[in-house]
């Protein structure tokens, strides 16, 4: 597995609403592949590959190009930047961080502000800062001089994370591998289609805004009206110290949700997948997770519904400025959905349908 494609994508930058940077790699990616391109009118884009057999299922892949950020609420007159978050933030991860603040022509670099310790009260020692508290200092001398620069109301904000390969050689770190991990697994998959015989018709690609209410997933589906649907998104690792060994854990297979917010995934769809992937020897974790939820939330319910899923990875850290996922269960997803994509035909449908 090549990493180049996975560190371009999580080092480019795409707030929910500002995916433009993640979808024209998407666009570029799904071109080499020779698929054709469908999109939405939200910005949501897909390659589209035709298996062997024309009345075969349409399926669905995809992941989500938006990353948790902020985005510019309010300039002080000294020059300081408030905020609002796009996506689901914990404020005591955000104090003395680097962000990028994006205009439309250039990217100024931030910190979010935070009082020295030695002039904390003792009520600030003892509390969360909360968000509205905050602001980004991008050493502005004042109002003026962020408006000369370009920098407006409006205007997005990204964490800052280098992609690294952690000398273990499977742990990558970096920002936004929520979500894309899923964009890069659906590329892997449209890649490795070009030259595997599959009786169906498979669309490979991402959605847009995700983080802030599934809202492509109810205007992608339009495009190309699936039979069946998975969302590629990654899982909550919780293999850390305190955390659940039970749970899902860095390298052990890919992640199959049972249960999230949004949806109970179909039944038949989910002992389908499992047995394809005890099959192949594919290693696989299931998660049960009361929070949360994925594009796989609002793609079930299209029209009269179509059979969905959600497979992921696990990830540590997400939805703060950094996180990790293990190379090897990026591989291995990818190896089960082409395994799945092998064998799910009209009748493999149907059944599941009957189910």
């Amino acid at each position: 597995m090549k990493v180049d494609l996975l560190k371009e994508l999580t080092e480019t930058n795409g707030a929910p609403g500002f995916e433009r940077a993640i979808r024209e790699i998407m666009k570029r990616e799904i071109g080499q592949t020779g698929a054709s391109l469908v999109t939405d009118n939200l910005g949501s884009v897909f390659g589209e590959k035709k298996g062997s057999m024309n009345e075969g299922p349409k399926i669905l892949l995809a992941g989500h190009m938006d990353e948790v950020g902020f985005m510019v609420s309010e300039i002080t007159q000294d020059g300081y930047l408030r905020f609002v978050p796009l996506g689901g933030w914990w404020s005591q991860v955000l104090l003395a961080q680097r962000v990028h603040v994006q205009t439309k022509n250039k990217t100024f670099t931030g910190v979010v502000g935070s009082k020295a310790p030695h002039i904390l009260t003792m009520d600030e020692r003892n509390r969360v800062y909360p968000m509205k508290e905050m602001f980004i200092d991008i050493g502005a001398n004042d109002k003026d001089q962020v408006k000369e620069w370009g920098i407006k109301v409006g205007d997005p904000i990204l964490p800052i994370c280098p992609f690294e390969l952690m000398p273990n050689e499977d742990t990558i770190l970096a920002k936004a591998l929520d979500n894309r991990a899923g964009c890069y697994t659906a590329i892997k998959v449209l890649q490795q289609l070009q030259s595997i015989d599959h009786p169906n018709t498979v669309y490979c690609g991402a959605t847009v805004q995700e983080e802030v209410g599934l809202r492509g997933a109810m205007t992608a589906p339009a495009i190309m009206e699936p039979d069946v649907a998975i969302a590629l998104d990654v899982g909550v690792a919780e293999d850390g110290p305190g955390g659940n060994q039970n749970k899902a854990k860095l390298g052990k297979g890919p992640l199959l949700t049972f249960l999230d917010s949004s949806m109970i995934p179909h039944t038949g769809f989910r002992d389908l997948i499992i047995e394809v992937a005890e099959k192949n020897n594919i290693p696989y974790q299931v998660d049960v997770m009361l929070g949360g939820g994925t594009d796989a939330g609002k793609f079930h319910l299209f029209k009269k519904g179509i059979p969905s899923l959600v497979v992921g990875v696990a990830a540590r850290y997400i939805h703060s400025h950094t996180s990790m996922v293990s190379k090897s269960d990026l591989e291995n997803s990818a190896k089960l959905l082409v395994e799945l994509l092998k064998v799910l035909d009209k009748e493999k449908l149907q059944s599941l349908l009957d189910y």
